[in-house]
């Protein structure tokens, strides 16, 4: 249970980055468009002249404020968006539709409930920021962590994307992409009965969001203002916290980056009401990282809010000087001989830290062979945020502590209204601190930092791969993976990184390589394929019917961390040759079933199929109909065991368990469903001649290489073989071919 719970963290927080990529663009554009159109910033600078009201480069920054602002203003539609997509299973870009659609209906159903319980006029919503502006001055800071009245939180009401709707912030963005996903991943592959087909699938998602999202609007309106009350005070909580609760804030952020959860942890804080509410220019704005940024483009403030800015300005002393003190230690502590490789990479480390507050290739280095300097790394974290606190240092960022973001948001902006010099004389002694307590403690405990390993042992530094990959140590075998065959596959194609594009038709599953070179046919066949196709870098592994569920595992697995472990694939240098079987002059032939034609047309031989995975029997033995007719009907009585959702095919299984794929034109499975109107379902019982599938020949013959039908056995046995009973001309229903043993 813990498991799961944090995989579906991992999940979460992954599917944040998407969304929380844009920060450092538009919080750059905000930044500089901000500072610049500063009218108090550019007298102080005597710029006034040249970038003042009036002059073309005010204009250009006016524009790139306004870019800036208007992703940071449609953060919530941003989330819904890129959480849906980061926790779809599959067909991402519906998932992505769904969510604008939940977004827009919520959002939509609580204007009206507000507009027709009469809660929001113009009048309620001046009176919320009023009410705001009161609970401020008398609480003596322009934070307000708890502001409540009878009906809504005050300041509750906003436009929402044109919608006078709650203040949900990202919440409400999250809330929707997490549902939204849910519904996609439970519906995006579901069929309906043939009159109302058309809506099955991919295309039901949408539809089943917006009503779901009715509901929740309505929902939310009557709940949404109890949780931002509860929002507000826990907000209240940590504010009350003071220097202690910002040192817990900062420790908990570092101590959760080697788990890939700390976008879930900090986020919230930035964006929301936990992080504090704020008063900017008659507008309440909420989180700490929207006030920060709502200031910075307020010609009015005279010093960025620290309650704000305590959430992000910690990052800087370590991230600027801690952590390249720590990789100067490295470096010293090396050996002579392996100094100068080594520095190469601790260089690059270091300056990737400074500059833009990417830290992990140090972080992971000392994580992977000393933990324990990670624990006081993290205990370093927490107390520079409290001394940036304790410091009233008011800098923010986009989404890291680096010289990019110190200096455009601290050191442009003046001292007088970010105190960042405390940054650099704090900084300063984490510089000294992480390089004498590093050297000593890798000297006196011997630990194999870069530069200290074996002789024959690479000297590296560590990422998030190679952590995950020692965690799991012991199951990196295929033997303990959670999904063999998708392993094995994966190996086949030439590893994950050589896979390129991964589709599959009614039998096979199509990919695209880097290499061609690097397939493996013989573990292909392994896996259970019955034949691979390679030309150049496409390759084709046919399956048989069963090729759609191992698409979709093979995709689930890819996107799992387990398959960037390396993987033992156990083959014998030479598989197997078939045992050949001959039948003597004396052995008698039983006819076990006879199965009629489904279609009008021309019947040959399966061989004379065009399209090499049918002609050679890599999918089964069987015969292939050149159709003059458009209409194809059940060839024996059984079940419908398979119906694919482009439509182009269908399985069935006889009465005495013979599997029978019907695969109606070849290549038709990029139709995506165009031209076939199927009359069954998975499920169905049909008799022999019952109507299966109606086809547009015509529209066929334009869009598909062939029109030919191969019907094939995909469960023969070595003992049963294919006797055509006609060919030639033939018509639908009469006996066309059987299977004896």
């Amino acid at each position: 249970m813990k498991d799961k719970i944090f995989g579906v963290l991992q999940r979460v927080g992954r599917s944040f980055m998407l969304p929380i990529a844009l920060l450092p663009v538009a919080g750059l554009l905000l930044g500089i468009g901000g500072s610049f159109t500063n009218v108090t910033m550019l007298e102080s600078y005597n710029l006034m002249g040249v970038m003042g009201p009036g002059t073309i480069v005010n204009d250009i920054l006016s524009i790139m404020l306004a870019a800036g602002n208007i992703i940071f203003a449609n953060l919530p539609i941003i989330f819904a968006m890129g959480v849906a997509i980061g926790m779809a299973k599959q067909e991402k870009a519906v998932a992505a539709l769904a969510g604008v659609i939940g977004f827009l209906v919520m959002h939509a159903v609580i204007g009206a409930l507000i507009t027709i319980t009469g809660t929001y006029t113009p009048e309620t919503l001046q009176t919320a920021n009023d009410l705001a502006k009161l609970a401020a001055e008398k609480s003596g800071s322009a934070m307000v962590p708890m502001m409540a009245n009878k009906m809504l939180p005050s300041g509750s009401i906003a436009e929402v994307v044109g919608i006078a709707s709650l203040q949900m912030g990202v919440f409400g963005g999250i809330l929707v992409g997490l549902v939204t996903a849910a519904l996609h991943n439970r519906f995006y592959k579901v069929e309906f009965p043939p009159v109302v087909s058309f809506f099955g699938g991919t295309r039901f998602v949408p539809i089943i969001t917006a009503l779901v999202f009715l509901f929740i609007g309505g929902l939310m309106f009557f709940l949404w203002p109890f949780i931002q009350n509860g929002i507000y005070a826990i907000g209240g909580l940590v504010v009350a916290s003071g220097y202690f609760g910002t040192f817990i804030y900062g420790f908990i952020e570092r101590a959760l980056i080697p788990f890939g959860l700390h976008h879930v942890f900090y986020l919230p804080f930035w964006q929301t009401g936990l992080g504090g509410s704020m008063v900017v220019d008659g507008v309440l704005v909420e989180g700490a990282q929207n006030i920060f940024f709502a200031q910075l483009a307020s010609p009015d403030v005279t010093h960025f809010s620290v309650e704000a800015t305590r959430f992000m300005s910690g990052k800087f002393p370590f991230m600027i000087f801690g952590l390249p003190g720590a990789a100067l230690a490295m470096y010293k502590c090396a050996k002579t001989n392996k100094q100068k490789a080594v520095g190469g990479l601790l260089i690059s480390a270091a300056l990737t830290a400074m500059i833009t507050g990417i830290t992990e290739p140090i972080e992971f280095t000392f994580l992977f062979v000393a933990p324990f300097l990670y624990v006081i790394h993290c205990i370093f974290a927490g107390l520079s945020y409290m001394f940036m606190h304790m410091l009233n240092v008011g800098v923010g960022m986009t989404f890291s502590g680096g010289i990019i973001d110190l200096t455009l948001f601290g050191i442009l902006q003046g001292n007088a209204k970010t105190n960042w010099i405390y940054i650099v004389i704090v900084g300063a002694g984490y510089f000294i601190l992480y390089y004498f307590l590093f050297k000593i403690l890798i000297n006196k405990f011997n630990l194999k930092t870069p530069g200290r390993e074996e002789e024959d042992e690479e000297t590296k530094l560590y990422t998030r791969a190679d952590y995950e990959k020692e965690k799991n140590k012991g199951k990196d075998q295929n033997v303990g993976s959670s999904d063999p065959e998708s392993a094995m596959i994966v190996n086949g194609l030439g590893g994950k990184t050589n896979i390129s594009d991964l589709d599959s038709c009614a039998t096979r599953l199509r990919v695209t390589v880097l290499d061609g070179e690097k397939v493996d046919e013989k573990i292909l066949k392994l896996s259970g394929a019955v034949g691979v196709i390679q030309k150049g870098n496409g390759v084709q592994v046919i399956y048989g019917p069963k090729v759609t569920v191992i698409k979709s595992k093979l995709e689930e697995y890819l996107e799992s961390s387990e398959s960037d472990l390396e993987t033992v694939i156990p083959i014998d240098e030479k598989l197997p040759e078939k045992e050949v079987i001959t039948e003597t002059k004396e052995a008698k032939i039983k006819t076990r079933e006879i199965f009629s034609a489904p279609i009008d047309g021309d019947l040959q031989s399966i061989t004379a199929a065009p399209d090499e995975g049918f002609s050679s029997k890599m999918v089964g033995d069987g015969i292939v109909i050149f159709p003059t007719g458009d209409t194809i009907y059940a060839p024996c009585d059984g079940d419908v065991t398979l119906v694919f959702p482009t439509k182009h095919a269908i399985g069935l299984t006889s009465l005495d368990g013979t599997e029978i794929l019907i695969h109606v034109g070849i290549d038709t499975v990029k139709l995506e469903g165009q031209g076939f109107d199927v009359f069954v379902k998975t499920g169905d019982k049909v008799k022999k001649g019952d109507l299966l599938i109606k086809v547009d020949m015509e529209y066929l013959a334009d869009h598909a290489p062939s029109t030919a039908i191969p019907i094939v056995v995909t469960n023969l046995t070595e003992e049963q073989k294919i006797t055509i009973i006609k060919s030639g001309v033939i018509k639908s229903n009469e006996e066309a071919f059987a299977i004896e043993s």
